[in-house]
């Protein structure tokens, strides 16, 4: 009974710490869509500081736009990200043709700490003896505080011409442990919202 109860415990503990992507707040212009098409072509911009966090996202946003997507790390370098040299990613979009901008950040993060009660072990119905060894003999798990992390992404799509906000959405992530989960699951809930809103198309 003792290493049921510790097994139990163990699994809601990773349960509780696995990562949980929903949207938190979404808004799009009237009647806005991107179709699929050559003359819709999307520049995608990962705005973190680590190169390898920013090529997964960009590769993961791009396999599920259906649009013709290019990723900005071929031609935008870290360092001209850093700066945030507007004339570059002017001449960029430029060259590129493109027609919409697709941009994701990370808006903040906070911390949540919220209390796990205890349990007591149940359930014997038997006669009083049984019942006295029952109880002489029963688990309590004491109750505990648990403190989660909670990151907020941000993605917005502008169009280029004219230079106007489409689509933006905030998502939160609880306790994410590996980039590529979180991103996988970032990118579904976005694309989902997307095609849910009608902004781009569902198949």
């Amino acid at each position: 009974m003792k290493k049921l109860i510790l097994s139990l415990l163990i699994f809601s503990s990773i349960v509780s710490c696995s990562p949980v992507t929903k949207i938190e707040k979404s808004w799009m212009e009237p009647g806005a869509k991107v179709t699929p098409g050559p003359e819709n072509k999307v520049l995608i911009i990962a705005m973190v500081k680590d190169e390898t966090s920013r090529r997964v996202i960009e590769d993961e946003l791009a396999k599920r736009i259906k649009s013709s997507s290019t990723v900005s790390y071929m031609t935008l370098s870290d360092e001209m990200l850093r700066t945030a040299n507007n004339e570059v990613l002017g001449q960029i979009i430029t060259k590129g043709n493109f027609t919409h901008i697709l941009m994701m950040r990370l808006a903040d993060i906070e911390k949540e700490t919220s209390y796990v009660p205890g349990t007591t072990s149940m359930g014997y119905y038997g006669g009083y003896y049984g019942y006295y060894g029952y109880g002489a003999h029963m688990y309590t798990s004491p109750g505990y505080y648990t403190t989660d992390k909670n990151y907020f992404i941000e993605t917005t799509i502008y169009s280029v011409s004219p230079d106007k906000l489409l689509w933006t959405a905030t998502t939160k992530t609880v306790n994410p442990s590996k980039i590529e989960k979180a991103v996988n699951e970032i990118a579904d809930v976005v694309i989902a919202k997307m095609k849910e809103d009608g902004f781009i198309p569902k198949k």
